[in-house]
């Protein structure tokens, strides 16, 4: 086997679905490596048509955020928006993660979980950062109204 083979082997496949870079803004000059940013990216709902969310969260730069070991605040903002007809192929779970993001080289990772609520028709979208052994308390919560769409949930 390759070595460049191997190493992929290595690499988990981390997110349900696939994060696109809308925007970033500077916060902090530094004068070796990238700036500290506020990254903007959107992702599409993997099992729900019609829906994308938007996180902004921080992004260290400097020598360690070139090389990939800085490790990320636990910190992110979310709201997710109906962008076209909602719709699923399948049953929507009560609660299921739909997206996840490592935040440093061990054992840190946000994450964005989406829980339904039948009753009221509406999908809720929680993102936050969790570790191996300690995870942090701050979060972000969005609803979107299902205004009717057909979901089934289980």
């Amino acid at each position: 086997m390759k070595p460049k083979h191997a190493l992929a082997l290595l690499i988990p496949f981390t997110c349900a679905a696939m994060a696109q870079q809308i925007g970033a803004v500077d916060t902090a000059f530094k004068l070796i490596g990238p700036d500290h940013k506020i990254v903007v990216e959107a992702f599409d709902d993997p099992k729900i048509a019609g829906i994308t969310c938007y996180v902004s969260r921080s992004k260290v730069g400097g020598i360690k955020g070139a090389l990939g070991l800085a490790e990320e605040k636990s910190e992110a903002s979310i709201a997710c928006r109906q962008v076209g007809p909602i719709s699923a192929t399948v049953p929507i779970p009560k609660s299921e993660e739909v997206f996840n993001e490592s935040r440093s080289i061990l054992f840190k990772k946000m994450r964005i979980v989406r829980m339904t609520d039948p009753a009221r028709q509406v999908l809720l979208y929680l993102t936050y950062t969790d570790k191996l052994i300690d995870g942090s308390p701050k979060n972000s919560l969005t609803a979107v109204p299902l205004n009717g769409a057909p979901l089934q949930f289980k």
